[in-house]
């Protein structure tokens, strides 16, 4: 396929659908993966399971300056009347302490990433269970480790929705961490707090979603201080939901890595996804954030502070979204429309098309990593 060039480029390509889980509080039916996503053409050789017994660890930080305890956030005190720190004039104004002006000004820490266990090994990478801490806050995940000479360059993968209650350690984008384990990349599987073995999380941080956020900021961070880690070769890729909290994180940090990908994402407004999966899905909760926040009608800058597309000038590192133009979980014009507000902001944006795919990626998902794969090796030079 040849793609059409303007200000960003266009591909197009095939998908069949898959079963997609549900962003915000809402049921399993919404924007995520589960384990029963379709399966791809393989990276590499296939995942076995691990001896038992003790397993080598890539355990160890670069330096032993401890990181994880509790970070101040500069909207706590100090706002003048306009509700903007007087020590960070060059942010936006933080007119709700839930927002991302106010996380723009949080130091997050990251730090501690630990091996629990092996979970399975290949010719190419072995994997790991693995935590994680964040502002003193324990985060379970999946890191795989290439086999070879480091250090690597390293993602940081932020999965969609899938109900804590039944989600488990890593679970919802196990392809792609396959397949860039395979291709060389060190791979950091975030579970967020309140999934698996995270602590918990406050209903208002899951609804807002900053807390998970923050979890992925503190994700690199915390790869970032490991010896088998080039620190200044990091991305993040996020899927659905996680698109939406890859936008969030290189709006906050904006020079914290050096790429994002994002497939099928969420809206970068949060208006969108409230009202095409929360008020549907689960009208309780929409009701309940509605009487603590009050609706977009009374309070749009609220809903602005909590839209990352409100930010879009403030992203630095290039952009690839894939998006399959028959999703019906998270609309095509989503993407869309984050593109072109991306590259109005200023921002290197590029969106890929494939005709005819769902929500997940299939028949074609073997081409859109390797469209991604060669995106991530240029811009951090791996």
């Amino acid at each position: 396929m040849t793609p059409t060039r303007g200000s960003h480029q266009r591909t197009t390509g095939r998908l069949g659908a898959y079963a997609a889980s549900l962003l915000l509080l809402a049921p399993l039916t919404a924007c995520g993966t589960g384990d029963g996503e379709p399966a791809a053409e393989p990276p590499g050789p296939a995942r076995t399971s691990a001896t038992a017994g003790p397993a080598p660890s890539p355990n160890g930080d670069r330096t032993d300056d401890p990181t994880d305890a509790p970070a101040t956030g500069s909207t706590d005190a100090g706002e003048d009347e306009a509700g903007l720190d007087p020590e960070a004039a060059d942010l936006p104004p933080v007119r709700d302490r839930v927002s991302l002006p106010a996380l723009m000004r949080e130091e997050v820490r990251g730090s501690g990433l630990t091996t629990t266990r092996q979970l399975a090994e290949t010719d190419n990478w072995t994997g790991y269970a693995a935590t994680y801490r964040v502002d003193g806050a324990t985060v379970s995940g999946e890191l795989l480790v290439p086999k070879g000479e480091g250090p690597f360059p390293a993602l940081v993968l932020n999965h969609g929705y899938i109900d804590p209650d039944v989600y488990v350690l890593g679970q919802g984008m196990s392809r792609e961490q396959e397949w860039f384990a395979a291709a060389g990349f060190v791979v950091l599987h975030t579970d967020y707090r309140g999934h698996a073995g995270s602590d918990p999380v406050s209903d208002r941080d899951r609804e807002s979603r900053l807390v998970y956020t923050r979890d992925a900021i503190g994700a690199v961070k915390a790869l970032q201080r490991m010896p088998y880690v080039d620190a200044d070769r990091t991305a993040y890729v996020g899927r659905s939901m996680g698109g939406g909290v890859t936008l969030n994180a290189i709006v906050a940090e904006p020079d914290l890595v050096d790429a994002a990908v994002v497939f099928a994402s969420v809206s970068s407004s949060f208006v969108d996804n409230l009202r095409q999966f929360t008020e549907p899905n689960r009208p309780d909760g929409a009701r309940a954030f509605y009487a603590r926040h009050g609706t977009p009608q009374d309070d749009p800058r609220f809903y602005d502070g909590l839209s990352s597309r409100t930010y879009f000038d403030r992203v630095e590192v290039p952009v690839l979204l894939h998006h399959g133009t028959a999703d019906d979980t998270c609309p095509p014009q989503w993407s869309r429309e984050t593109d072109r507000l991306l590259t109005r902001a200023g921002a290197d944006s590029t969106l890929v098309e494939w005709p005819g795919e769902g929500h997940a990626f299939g028949p074609r998902f073997g081409d859109s990593m390797r469209r991604t794969v060669a995106f991530l090796r240029r811009h951090l030079d791996a």
